[in-house]
């Protein structure tokens, strides 16, 4: 199997620290990653390299088989799908959830004077229809809910069909149902052979998605640990990462955690 992102001793540096420590990550077209860690663990840093939206300052950064530094990351970015609350606030809150979605093809936020195609407008409704918001088309984005814009969110990011699918707490400030039916409908999408590699930063065990089966556990910048979910995501491994007695329990896929 193909690897769909790559990171060789990899350091980010910024004002005197390294706010990603020599890391080593390797995921395969066929995984899906959580990524775990406390505030300031260097979650979403991670991302931003696998989105190509920062260089490392020392290390090899490879993406769906292109080096960063050594390849145009205008042509790359299209072949990755990327949702997180920083990109919602780009959305116009007065574009239509269909337009949002489907403005996607064009690698813009907010409809203009693009020429979309009939099969753009098809697509973006089978997209819309399969994340639960096909009676949303014509609503506009503001006036959404957490959990439908963080479901747009998503949605947009997998109008393209990307190869590589990175997703930024996406139920971050959700309430416990919309919650759970975002985690359903991520479960389900991983669960499909069609669907691309996907990375997952989330600071809760409780958020991990049925279905996902790699975790890497961060602290500090650096790798605590990183492997199958069944053999890599322990108390103990927990513990050290956040740095405190953790308690860990699973039930039928899902995880719950709790300070010993």
């Amino acid at each position: 199997m193909s690897s769909a992102l790559d990171l060789t001793d990899v350091v980010v540096r910024r004002e005197g620290r390294n706010i990603v420590d020599r890391v080593t990550w390797s995921v395969s077209e066929d995984q899906r990653w959580v990524v775990l860690g406390p505030n300031g663990a260097g979650k979403t840093t991670l991302l931003q390299l696998a989105d190509t939206l920062m260089h490392p300052t020392s290390g090899t950064v490879t993406v769906l088989g292109e080096t960063l530094g050594r390849t145009d990351v205008f042509e790359l970015r299209p072949r990755i799908g990327f949702a997180s609350s920083a990109m919602a606030r780009r959305i116009p809150r007065d574009e239509t959830v269909l337009n949002a979605v489907m403005t996607a093809a064009f690698s813009v936020m907010g409809r203009w004077n693009e020429d979309y195609e009939a099969i753009d407008e098809r697509r973006a409704r089978r997209v819309l229809a399969d994340w639960r918001l096909e009676h949303l088309a014509e609503r506009l984005f503001g006036t959404l809910s957490d959990g439908e814009q963080k479901r747009v969110q998503i949605a947009r990011a997998v109008m393209t069909d990307p190869e590589l699918l990175l997703l930024d707490e996406p139920t971050a400030s959700l309430d416990l149902g919309a919650r759970e039916e975002l985690l359903q409908l991520l479960g389900g999408y991983a669960a499909s052979p069609t669907t691309p590699a996907m990375v997952m930063v989330t600071h809760h065990v409780e958020e991990i998605p049925v279905g996902f089966t790699h975790v890497l556990l961060l602290r500090d910048g650096a790798v605590v640990a990183g492997g199958p979910i069944a053999e890599t995501l322990t108390a103990e491994a927990l513990t050290e990462a956040f740095g405190m007695p953790i308690v860990l329990t699973q039930d039928g896929g899902r995880y719950a955690a709790r300070s010993a």
